[in-house]
């Protein structure tokens, strides 16, 4: 399930160990290679060197000054006891020392009798800073021999390298989640899609690739669920079909010379003694008229009618037919809320004519006197809609599962397949009908169709500060 995470940690994995194992033991080498290149070594017999030539140029300062005494080229300062105390308290008869700020002068102290002389001559060299640059020197040496400076530097870039590593791993599995989860959910639902559950969706949130590949699933997946609707509405049709051709040629072979010969009684109508015999003859013959007008209404509803697509006003239609069905209901209000622009689509006229016809008859009857038919037109998005909202008392919810099937109708005069006629119709159109919620309070259908190229821009134009007119 989550192949796609595992093989982008193993791509990163791969893509980075190489590069960071080579990247180590170059800076590692280098490390050794400078640390070889240090001169640790030659300071140390530079300071030892220096070390012993301080050490010998003392003694030989201290060998020139006291034979400079002896011989009496040096004058003799006279102290007293008390002027050199720690001389006079050691008990030596002579010594040597270091004095002036920079050690840069020697003093010769010699016992004689109760005074010590003092002979002093400058250095050559100031012995205090050759003692302290040897000290430094010695300092520096030895830390660098107590310090493992291959393991202070080599443990600190180890651990940096490795915790760097596994914080961009971290990030990965992370990313590599959020980019595999979508991919999960996107082949679930293509898998569940190709079980045949095409109401299976995939929540879209995302505004990248995967994004749009989600979009492009869940209208796929709509599309296919329509498509599947439309032909299981289209296949059940058939057989109605089937079924009202068999019945219209039954009963119209059964009712042909059952009316012929009520005809020919009723032609008879002036013999005596027949008038019981015309009434029950005129009766039989006004049935069989009416049974011929329902075997009509099966045929044509049997019978495929031809398509002849063309461009449609579909404004100038809707108050076409609300002009026309207004002189028949004038007890209805009709009203009207029309696109401002002349929206068009591609339609055959005569297939929407019908269609408008039976959703405003059948709102006109739901609506009764004093009602509301209202008759609405849009473009959005390419589709174009025409809406038929009325006040009647609505549809329930038993109606809405079989309201589009060819059933008995309880009305006076209907033969229950208006709208079974009507959506065939729309589809053969390459639109639908579909019920939505009424403005009204009562029933609301919208027939789609596919808008052209000027109804679309109609549509985009009246978006612009242009308003819908209502007609009444």
């Amino acid at each position: 399930m989550n192949r796609l995470r595992n093989r982008l940690i193993l791509v990163f994995v791969a893509a980075t160990i190489l590069p960071l194992g080579l990247t180590l033991w170059t800076t590692l080498s280098l490390l050794n290679l400078s640390l070889e290149l240090a001169p640790f070594r030659e300071l140390d017999v530079v300071s030892k060197a220096l070390e012993t030539t301080g050490r010998e140029l003392y003694n030989l300062s201290k060998e020139a000054l006291a034979q400079a005494a002896a011989d009496g080229r040096v004058t003799a300062k006279h102290l007293k006891p008390s002027e050199a105390q720690a001389f006079w308290d050691s008990g030596v008869p002579e010594q040597f020392e270091l004095a002036g700020e920079q050690s840069n002068r020697l003093d010769y102290f010699v016992r004689h009798g109760d005074e010590v002389w003092l002979y002093s001559r400058p250095m050559p060299v100031a012995m205090g800073d050759l003692t302290r640059e040897i000290a430094n020197a010695r300092q520096v040496l030895d830390k660098s021999s107590v310090r493992d400076l291959r393991r202070g530097f080599g443990g600190p870039l180890l651990l940096v390298a490795a915790a760097l590593w596994l914080a961009a791993l971290a990030t990965l599995i992370y990313l590599a989640a959020r980019i595999s989860r979508p991919v999960q959910l996107l082949t679930q639902g293509l898998d569940r899609v190709a079980k045949g559950e095409l109401s299976a969706r995939v929540e879209p949130g995302r505004a990248d690739e995967i994004g749009v590949a989600v979009d492009a699933f869940n209208h796929m997946a709509g599309q296919l669920q329509q498509a599947r609707e439309r032909l299981i509405h289209v296949t059940r049709l058939a057989s109605w079909q089937a079924l009202a051709r068999k019945m219209a040629h039954e009963v119209k072979n059964s009712l042909t010379p059952i009316r012929l010969t009520m005809e020919e009684i009723i032609s008879r109508r002036g013999e005596p003694g027949r008038i019981f015999l015309e009434q029950a003859a005129q009766i039989v013959a006004d049935e069989v008229n009416t049974l011929e007008k329902r075997v009509r209404a099966f045929s044509e509803f049997a019978a495929e009618p031809p398509v002849l697509p063309r461009e449609v006003d579909v404004n100038a239609l809707v108050e076409e037919r609300v002009a026309f069905l207004r002189t028949a209901h004038p007890e209805v209000n009709y009203e009207m809320r029309l696109a401002a622009e002349q929206p068009r689509a591609i339609a055959d006229p005569d297939l929407i004519k019908g269609v408008l016809t039976n959703l405003l008859e059948n709102a006109a009857q739901a609506a009764q006197p004093s009602g509301t038919v209202l008759a609405a037109t849009s473009v959005s998005g390419g589709q174009l809609a025409i809406e038929v909202h009325d006040s009647g008392p609505g549809l329930s919810v038993q109606a809405r599962s079989s309201l589009f099937e060819p059933t008995i109708s309880f009305k006076k005069g209907g033969m229950g397949l208006g709208l079974s006629i009507a959506r065939r119709s729309a589809l053969l159109c390459g639109g639908d009908i579909e019920t939505v919620d009424g403005e009204l309070g009562g029933a609301a259908f919208r027939v789609s169709l596919s808008a052209t190229e000027i109804g679309v821009r109609s549509s985009n134009g009246a978006s612009h500060g242009t308003e819908p007119h209502l007609n009444r």
